[in-house]
């Protein structure tokens, strides 16, 4: 748990450049409060310890403004940037390194059972008052567009934005590989709108 945390800690002081130290993401940002409060609820809700995995999540919303269901699945290096007014679902599966921006909600559309929740993958950055609702697919390294509303599949390294959104560019992605100074293999990877 502690690499996680770390790994989280490091990763919003990449992304974020008014992040100035460690303890201060630590001790200020509610985005990391309310992913250790997750992070605990998830256990005790995958060992049927609902009510007081549900509490837990209430006392992390009071405290954070972060409402994230203990059952939603989380990677690692979760930034929501400011992070009031974020509703994560219980069938929500969020990838690595995703950045969330202020008053997203990762939703349902309705009352129906089973997965009713997005899947968001790695890498993807979703603006400010995003509603991605229904169990569809956001791939890697898509961009959702602010106040996007967001009601079908959206496919790797595409950018969707609109009321319903719709696609207005994918980034394709070429690989070159080259060597550095002292003969070892590097790739470099040139992202290109299509």
């Amino acid at each position: 748990m502690f690499a996680k945390l770390k790994y989280d800690i490091d990763n919003i002081l990449k992304n974020d450049p008014a992040a100035k130290s460690r303890v201060e993401v630590l001790l200020l940002y509610p985005s990391i409060h309310a992913i250790i409060y997750h992070r605990i609820a998830n256990v005790l809700y995958r060992h049927k310890w609902f009510i007081i995995a549900r509490a837990i999540s209430q006392i992390a919303r009071f405290f954070t403004g972060i409402e994230i269901h203990p059952g939603a699945k989380i990677g690692k290096g979760l930034f929501i940037d400011h992070g009031m007014g974020v509703v994560i679902g219980e069938t929500a599966e969020i990838g690595d390194n995703v950045t969330i921006y202020h008053g997203v909600t990762l939703g349902g559309t309705g009352k129906e059972k089973g997965k009713r929740h997005p899947t968001v993958g790695n890498n993807v950055v979703i603006g400010s008052g995003a509603k991605i609702l229904g169990p569809i697919t956001i791939g890697d390294d898509a961009k959702i567009g602010a106040n996007a509303v967001v009601l079908e599949n959206v496919p790797s390294r595409a950018t969707a934005v609109g009321i319903p959104a719709k696609i207005i560019g994918r980034r394709a992605r070429t690989i070159i590989e080259i060597k550095d100074y002292q003969g070892r293999q590097k790739h470099i990877y040139n992202d290109m709108v299509i």
